[in-house]
Parts: structure tokens; C-alpha cells; sequence
């Protein structure tokens, strides 16, 4: 099987404090960590990213991510504008490619943390979401059926939605943004504006240690909920997210404002990542930006185990081909006993090896990029023939659904369509041999495996997130 699949990538996260590094697995395991100190020259902001890619490289490393605050142009690779740490003065993704061999990707912070969020945090299997990062400013992202929202170049500047016309000033040059009222900075702003003592955090107003602090989370939560419902109109989002270093108090803090009736309505809910999320999405986003070879989602399980249900209506929601044992073994079956019999179990089985074989072959045909699903109880033949056929078809990301039902329900089943299967499939008298076989049957285990109940409604959200938050 291609080394590729235990791909790996390092995102960066920077920040005015600090710089944030992590090698990250393809599911956003975090593998090994490193941070240093920012600064506000971009040259030694640069020094100290060498660094830590330096160290935390090894040969399992196929791309470098790094999510940038401020405006950033992703097919351009071009920072246009940075706060605090300002890199659009340096060719930072052209300069890394330069010294490390290995593609980079750069995109603004909070699109890198809700492409991690979307995939194994809060935002896990929805397709519609929005992420505003509450710190001392606010950032944003957007993700419109599965995939990043970037407009002409720099959608998602959430922190610039207009909420109040008489508001306060913002830095973008415009008046009552959201960032000028409900951000880290605002919120700073507030609590002295209403003399409470210094020192005095979101923590405490939420926990009603202060007298005032519900007139001042008020003031701070009702711009932002504006925000929230500007977004919820427009966008129709399944959730929207609440990160950065006060998400979770923001998200408490809108909970608390009175209910207003809407004809819309999003979820609001707190990241779910901390701190990590910047890095594993640019992990993420590195690794998804790599030239791709060819990918397969193996719906596996023994015969009756209802996988071929799962596989057909993944592919309705995805739109990728699959590749099923049986359609490609049936033809032969049918010509063979035509012309001379019906085929015997041993022969039925070299049939079918034959066609699993064949199935790679069309897959080793098919152009780079491509996706496939396919279908077949893989147990039937060795994992190390599995592995062959995966690398001789150049797969260079593998996953697994693994179908199953109790063996009593597999056997029923089987019994219940043997009369209508072509002849060269073993009968109805195989349901008991096949009850033995679904009690010890397991995943293949060469990718990420999701483990799929047959008895029940099929999680068709959880399937679509799996299949494309395990993207390597």
C-alpha cells in the first residue's frame, strides 16, 4: 500500500501572542507539538516559523499549512493584510515551499479553525456553518456545502458585519462592526465603562460575581447575536460556531438574551477544538490541497450485511461511482450458464476473486482524483492481497465503512433473497455457515474505519462527514 497513507502535515497558527505548531495526522490526531513566541516584525515571525517546522518535520510530512489573521487571497497564496502580526509584506508560502520542499497553503486563521471544527469538532455533520472567533478581534469563516466560502478572494471578515450605525468606530474604517462591540477589546471596554473593578473577566460576569455584570454581558452578547442573525438570514446555516478565546463565554452570553421569534433559526453553539483548531485545519487544509491521487471508500461486510443499501446511497449523496463484487461477477455468471451450466461454489469463488482483482484494475485506469466506492465483503480474500491490489492501483487514501448486523439477522436475510440470486450463489443452506462468519467478520483496518449498524435508519450525515473529514 502507498506510504501516502500515513500522510501527515504541519499547520501553524499564528497569533499576536504566540505561534502555534502541530504535526497532524490525516483524522487531526495531533502528533507532535511546538510553539514560540510572536512579534510584530514579520522577518523574525518568519525566523521563528523555520523553526518550528524544522522542528517538528519528519519524512511522514507531505504539505505545511498556515492560517494567517488578517485578509488572505488562498489561490493567490497572498496575505493582503495582517493586525498585529502583518505578513503581507513577505512571499511567506513561496519562501517555506523554498526552504522545505513540500506545497504550502496559507488562508486566513478562522477559515483554517472551522475547516477542524467542521470536520471533528462542533460543526461535525453539518454542511452549512459559520465560525466567529471572539478574541481581540473578531474573525470569521464561512462553509457553504462542504466547502470554505471565499468569494472573490477574502469572504468571511465576520468581524466587519455592520450591527449598530451609531455604534463606535471600528479599525477597518467603518462604524458599529461587531468586532468594535462585542470583541475581547470591546468587552474590556465595557466593564470599565461601567466601573467595575479591574481584572474583571467574561468568567466572572457570567458567574454573577460582580453587581451589573448581566447589564454588561447584555451589551456585549446583543451586538453579536445582530451578527448572528444577519448570518442566519442570509446563509441559512445549520450552526453557527463561537471560538476563539472567548467563545464559550460568548456562547453563554447570547444564550442568555431574551428569545426573539424568527422564521429563521441557526444553532449557536461553542467551538468544541480550544486552541488546537487553527492548527489541525491547517493541517487539513494542507493536506487536501495536495495533488491527489486516486481515493476508495470500501463498503465492507459479508454477504446479507446490508452493505450494498449503505453503498448505494452513499454514492446518491456524493455522486462517486461504485464498484460492486457482484456487478462485475453477475455477467459472467449469467453468460456461463447459458453455455454451459450453472457455475459450481469452487469456480463461483475463483469468479469472484477474478472480479475483485478486476475492480482495481478499473480503478488503476481511472484519472488521478478520482473517488470511488467499493462495494464487497473484503474478508473473502487476504489483507495483504488488499494491500497489493490498493498499491498496484496507485490508492493513495484508503477508508472504510464496515457494515454489520447481529448473525441472526444477517442469516434471515440471506435465507430471505437466496431464491431470487443467480445460480452460481451459494443457497439458502449457506445462512448458517454465513450466521458463523458474521459472528467473527471484522474491519479490514487499512484506513479510518466508521463502524455502521444495518438493524437501524442509516446516518447518512455522519457517513457524508466521515467520507470528507478524513480527506488525507
Amino acid at each position: 500500500m502507498s506510504s501516502a497513507l500515513a500522510a501527515t502535515a504541519i499547520g501553524i497558527d499564528i497569533g499576536g501572542t504566540n505561534l502555534r505548531a502541530a504535526r497532524v495526522a490525516a483524522d487531526g490526531t495531533i502528533l507532535a507539538r511546538g510553539r514560540a513566541a510572536s512579534d510584530r516584525d514579520p522577518g523574525v515571525v518568519l525566523d521563528r516559523l523555520i523553526a518550528l517546522i524544522e522542528d517538528l518535520d519528519d519524512p511522514s510530512v507531505a504539505a505545511i499549512g498556515i492560517g494567517v489573521p488578517g485578509r488572505v487571497d488562498f489561490t493567490r497564496r497572498a496575505i493582503l493584510s495582517g493586525g498585529y502580526v502583518d505578513l503581507s509584506g513577505i512571499a511567506v508560502a513561496s519562501r517555506l515551499e523554498a526552504r522545505f520542499s513540500r506545497p504550502v497553503v496559507v488562508d486566513n486563521d478562522a477559515s483554517m479553525a472551522l475547516v477542524a471544527e467542521a470536520r471533528i469538532g462542533a460543526g461535525r455533520g453539518a454542511r452549512h456553518l459559520a465560525l466567529l472567533t471572539i478574541g481581540t478581534g473578531i474573525g470569521g469563516g464561512l462553509i457553504e456545502d462542504g466547502h470554505v466560502v471565499r468569494g472573490r478572494a477574502t469572504a468571511g471578515q465576520l468581524g466587519h458585519i455592520p450591527v449598530d450605525p451609531a455604534g463606535p468606530p471600528c479599525l477597518c474604517g467603518r462604524i458599529g462592526c461587531v468586532e468594535a462591540m462585542s470583541s475581547g477589546t470591546a468587552l474590556g471596554r465595557l466593564i470599565r465603562d461601567a466601573g467595575l473593578p479591574p481584572g474583571t473577566t467574561a468568567a466572572d460576569l457570567l458567574d454573577g460575581r460582580v453587581d451589573g455584570a448581566e447589564t454588561v454581558l447584555a451589551a456585549w452578547a446583543t451586538p453579536l447575536r445582530r451578527a448572528v442573525d444577519a448570518l442566519t438570514v442570509s446563509l441559512d446555516c445549520e450552526r453557527v460556531i463561537l471560538g476563539g478565546g472567548l467563545g464559550c463565554e460568548a456562547a453563554e452570553a447570547v444564550s442568555r438574551l431574551p428569545e426573539l421569534s424568527r422564521w429563521y433559526r441557526s444553532e449557536v453553539v461553542a467551538a468544541a477544538l480550544g486552541d488546537d483548531a487553527g492548527v489541525i485545519g491547517a493541517g487539513f487544509a494542507a493536506l487536501d490541497a495536495r495533488p491527489r491521487g486516486r481515493r476508495v471508500v470500501l463498503v465492507n461486510g459479508v454477504p446479507a450485511s446490508g452493505k450494498s443499501g449503505v453503498a448505494t446511497a452513499l454514492s446518491g449523496l456524493t455522486g462517486w461511482p461504485v464498484y460492486a463484487l457482484d456487478t462485475v461477477k453477475e455477467p459472467f455468471l449469467t453468460e456461463i450458464a447459458a453455455a454451459q451450466g450453472p457455475v459450481e461454489r469452487p469456480f463461483n469463488r475463483v469468479l469472484g476473486r477474478a472480479s475483485y482483482k478486476a475492480i482495481f484494475a478499473l480503478l488503476a485506469a481511472a484519472p488521478a482524483g478520482t473517488t470511488a466506492i467499493v462495494d464487497a465483503w473484503f474478508g473473502f480474500q487476504p489483507r495483504e492481497l488488499l494491500a497489493e491490489l490498493l498499491a498496484t492501483a496507485g490508492i493513495d487514501e484508503v477508508m472504510e465503512i464496515r457494515c454489520a448486523a447481529p448473525p441472526e439477522t444477517v442469516a434471515d436475510r440471506y435465507r430471505a433473497r437466496a431464491a431470487v440470486r443467480l445460480p452460481g450463489h451459494p443457497g439458502a443452506g449457506y445462512a448458517d455457515e454465513l450466521r458463523v462468519l458474521a459472528a467473527r467478520a471484522g474491519p479490514m483496518r487499512v484506513g479510518p474505519v466508521l463502524e455502521v449498524d444495518t438493524t437501524v435508519p442509516f446516518d447518512a450525515a455522519a457517513a457524508v462527514a466521515f467520507v470528507t473529514g478524513c480527506r488525507a
